[in-house]
């Protein structure tokens, strides 16, 4: 569950697997603060969700310092920042590209749009489900 929603968010799947274990670290380390208002899952989908989103808002700001470390350095110099590359296990060749086409169109989306929308479409949550999940 935590892996799949990683991967959706990101993309990637080394950077979703890493997602995984910042988010059983986390979960882990403030399992005595659990309130028990909801269910673990719903904690884990939450957790996981700020993880994706705090990562994918470091990967703009490294963006942005690259480009504007190549207006001022020079574009030799400057650091290289590739798009993601998506390569989701179990998909058709044949699909990757619908797949690709999809994931840059939830990227267009707001974070509170495109956390729903994966939840509900692609986790398959129930909508009360996924207000509990986004408060």
């Amino acid at each position: 569950m935590v892996y799949n929603l990683a991967l959706q968010y990101l993309q990637n799947i080394e950077e979703s697997e890493e997602i995984c274990q910042d988010v059983f670290i986390s979960a882990h380390q403030h399992l005595a603060k659990f309130n028990q208002e909801s269910s673990y899952s719903t904690w884990l989908y939450r957790i996981t969700i700020n993880k994706c989103l705090d990562h994918l808002k470091a990967k703009k700001r490294l963006k942005r310092f690259a480009f504007i470390q190549s207006i001022f350095i020079g574009e030799s110099n400057h650091l290289a920042v590739e798009g993601t590359e998506f390569n989701h296990p179990g998909v058709q060749l044949e699909q990757k590209q619908e797949l690709q086409q999809i994931f840059k169109a939830l990227d267009l989306l707001n974070d509170q749009q495109k956390t729903a929308i994966i939840l509900h479409k692609i986790e398959g949550l129930s909508q009360a489900q996924i207000s509990e999940i986004m408060g």
